[in-house]
């Protein structure tokens, strides 16, 4: 009897860590399902902080440049640092200095940028928003609040209640029967937990991008080893008339036999991504050298479509922006550029998306050094899917107090809605057009579901 209760509050002990710490629930795939003939993946980039969009991509062109510098004053870059960005129409925007190992991407027509997006509740204008409080999301610029609607595209309008799954997540809910056949997870965090890869039926499960992780049994020789395996083994399949442990039992044995899969595909020293990745250290690139690893072990996997998550932090730019600023884009152009590189030494460009998100963008005006938080923000969308070698969304207008700012200091009211940025992502991953509305709930208040970024 003892032994009862101690291992069913052992399973159930696992079964919460399993939750905390987006390790699978997973459940059997429908075995009649039929799995999808070609292979997709999506790649989200968070860059923790909220990202100051407006030192990302700059305009070019005099009148707007000095709109530009106006506004920003002593955080203003010169415009003679920025990185030109081509288009048949001429060139009308920059990117910043560090960020010229994506110019190329952008040449070869497979980076785009998608401007002034970010969460609403509705398509708002500045007399809308500065009338009528409850036609906005809640708690605009708190840094938790805004990731976790950024990454829910749930906008907080009139109820506190926090959202339980990400986009991510119910992308991954409608899709996960063409990966049948196969019991592994498709959502996947190198980058720590967040609710972005949580769904109903699909959960996300969270590896070090260093690999060397799974179900560690030390001490004893091998057979001593081997008996304690097969002893926690049997833990899971006893006492299988409790719903709630045979759930959590399950849960964790599918975690222990993903993680041995996983580790030995994470673990690759003879990956042909490794050359692009080469002479980078920094922690964005090892989470994109692991996930390209990944998605070169698909064959393993068993898996046709995966969702990933990775992040990178230091964006939250009060003061000294520029140097701060400046060391992150050190981090994120040549990891996005190598990351391009190991898709194409992979043949995998055509087949996977990556794509960033952020907190929310950044006031237009300085703020002690730095600037202070805000709303709207641009985006990159890179792969050979992409409809690259243009802009999409409309570009701000850059006037303090204008008709895109909600008050007087560069805060932008969003334009484009984080819903039709997902929705644009999850119709290329195969979402079919009836179930768009699963994936993000809110889409029907806006104009257009597709953007049109995507082939």
């Amino acid at each position: 009897m003892r032994f009862q209760i101690l291992r069913r509050n052992f399973l159930k002990g696992l079964g919460a860590i399993t939750a905390a710490n987006t390790l699978p629930g997973l459940s059997l795939m429908n075995a009649y399902a039929q799995a999808a003939s070609d292979y997709k993946a999506l790649v989200c980039v968070f860059l923790y902080g909220g990202n100051d969009a407006n030192n990302m991509v700059v305009p070019v062109q005099a009148a707007e440049y000095n709109d530009y510098a106006t506004g920003r004053g002593t955080i203003a870059l010169p415009q003679g640092s920025l990185v030109p960005l081509a288009q048949a129409t001429g060139t009308r925007f920059g990117l910043h200095a560090n960020l010229a190992p994506l110019q190329q991407v952008w040449t070869n027509g497979d980076l785009a940028l998608l401007f002034n997006t970010g969460p609403l509740v509705q398509p708002l204008t500045r007399t809308q928003y500065q009338a009528n409080r409850t036609a906005r999301p809640q708690n605009l610029f708190s840094h938790d609040d805004q990731q976790e609607q950024n990454q829910s595209a749930i906008p907080r309008s009139q109820t506190t209640v926090a959202p339980s799954v990400g986009w991510g997540g119910r992308l991954g809910d409608r899709v996960q029967m063409l990966n049948a056949g196969s019991t592994l997870p498709m959502n996947i965090s190198v980058g720590g937990n967040d609710i972005f890869l949580k769904g109903q039926a699909v959960s996300a499960y969270s590896v070090p991008a260093g690999g060397n992780f799974g179900l560690a049994i030390t001490g004893g020789n091998a057979a001593q080893q081997q008996a304690r395996r097969t002893a926690l083994q049997s833990l899971f399949t006893l006492d299988r008339e409790n719903q709630q442990v045979r759930a959590a039992a399950d849960s964790i044995s599918i975690a222990v036999s993903a993680s041995a899969v996983l580790n030995t595909v994470i673990n690759n020293s003879t990956s042909l991504a490794a050359l692009a990745f080469q002479g980078l250290s920094t922690g964005l690139s090892r989470q994109l050298f692991a996930v390209a690893k990944l998605i070169e072990g698909r064959a393993t996997l068993g898996l046709r479509r995966q969702v990933f998550f990775a992040q990178a932090g230091g964006y939250d730019n009060h003061q000294d922006q520029l140097a701060d600023q400046g060391n992150r884009f050190n981090e994120l152009g040549p990891a996005l550029r190598a990351f391009y590189n190991a898709l194409t030494a992979l043949g995998m460009q055509d087949q996977v998306t990556l794509f960033t998100l952020s907190d929310f963008g950044r006031t237009l005006r300085v703020n002690d050094g730095g600037s202070d938080h805000a709303w709207g923000n641009h985006q990159i969308v890179m792969g050979g899917a992409v409809r690259g070698g243009q802009t999409y969304g409309t570009f701000p207008n850059l006037a303090l107090g204008g008709p895109d700012d909600t008050d007087r200091d560069g805060r932008w009211i969003p334009t484009t809605a984080v819903d039709q940025y997902a929705a644009t992502l999850a119709k290329w991953f195969g979402v079919p057009d009836a179930d768009i509305p699963a994936v993000v709930p809110n889409i029907a208040r806006f104009p257009t579901r597709d953007l049109g970024f995507m082939a």
